[in-house]
């Protein structure tokens, strides 16, 4: 069911599985416990960069799918995506697992585009279990987009950094048995179920910005417009979510939502009850990431960590979670181009 930009997801897909590993700066982070792993050596014990990064995806894919109890032949589709040429980081890892693979590209925003797409292969019976995923790594993304690590140029304050992360999740039609956990008191308590409601697909925003060391603040507007949309056509309030998390934005870019949500007549009170951002959270100040985090991996991690272990727990019941994307290639900044942006929003909720 449709309604303007966003798809409700009739028999609610369940999240049966998620995965989250982190370089060794993400591991020094404030969020460090919500990862499931971390790495202490940023080339995973490859030769390259780009096959770290493509390792580190492959061991959060292959980690949900034991997770969840299944096989690889239960697998119907596998939804991933990185911000290298051609994928090179999901199409090498799809090219060792053999199961069927759809290449996702939307720059940042790759985790809950595959998430969504991977909803609707799952609510529309097309397949039983589907796989999700996204990453970056600092080293590829820097090389790629900016310049070589060992010219070691200086960053400008405005700029992020891009994180070394892997996230995925296992979408399935079935919810799978429940365990029972101790809290801290000692207390057993019993997990929940972890659904996707509904998501709402973005638009392709463009602020006018040029600066490729502005990212936050080019992906800032689309995130405002996915996030009135989805209320809109939710007929909700910001407050019905106990969590709405952007991803990517950084400190600039987190600001910058803020002020344009407040000016849409959202309520300054609940947006900071509630709202918060991936690429803000990941990293502390005193980390040196000058405006935070951004790249694939950071909201893919968060989500599949931080959320995703919050609403197991049922310390979080219903999130809004949105992956912001800056769609520019590594070209385009010279040639004068600004720099579109786009966002997409998935609505999770834990019963």
């Amino acid at each position: 069911m449709k309604r303007k930009q966003t798809l409700l997801f009739k028999k609610k897909p369940y999240v049966v599985s998620a995965y989250s590993i982190v370089g060794e700066k993400e591991g020094e982070g404030p969020l460090n416990k919500w990862f499931d792993d971390c790495i202490r050596d940023n080339t995973y014990g490859e030769t390259t960069w780009e096959k770290s990064e493509s390792k580190m995806l492959k061991t959060a894919i292959t980690e949900v799918i034991r997770r969840a109890g299944k096989d690889k032949s239960e697998i119907g589709a596998m939804l991933s995506g990185d911000l290298l040429n051609q994928l090179m980081s999901s199409s090498f890892m799809a090219r060792d697992l053999h199961i069927p693979f759809l290449g996702m590209y939307g720059a940042c925003s790759t985790m809950t585009e595959s998430l969504m797409l991977g909803s609707v292969l799952t609510d529309g019976c097309y397949s039983d279990n589907v796989i999700v995923g996204a990453s970056s790594h600092y080293c590829t993304a820097e090389r790629q987009f900016r310049l070589p690590l060992e010219h070691g140029n200086q960053r400008p304050p405005s700029a992020q950094w891009t994180a070394t992360a892997s996230g995925a999740m296992l979408l399935s039609r079935e919810g799978g048995e429940i365990s029972d956990y101790m809290d801290k008191e000692g207390k057993v308590k019993r997990q929940k179920h972890v659904r996707v409601e509904c998501g709402t697909i973005g638009k392709v925003i463009d602020a006018g910005v040029k600066d490729a060391n502005q990212m936050g603040s080019a992906m800032a507007p689309a995130a405002v417009d996915t996030i009135l949309n989805h209320l809109q056509d939710t007929n909700r309030d910001i407050d019905y979510y106990d969590a709405v998390l952007t991803g990517d934005l950084g400190f600039i870019g987190k600001d910058i939502v803020k002020d344009l949500l407040t000016d849409a007549g959202l309520s300054p009170a609940a947006l900071a009850k509630v709202y918060d951002d991936c690429g803000a959270m990941i990293y502390t100040p005193k980390q040196d990431v000058h405006s935070g985090g951004s790249g694939c991996g950071c909201s893919a991690s968060v989500f599949s960590g931080y959320i995703y272990k919050k609403m197991k727990k049922g310390k979080l019941h219903r999130a809004l979670i949105i992956s912001t994307g800056a769609l520019l290639s590594t070209i385009s900044p010279f040639q004068g181009e600004s720099i579109p942006g786009i966002a997409h929003a998935i609505a999770l909720e834990a019963e």
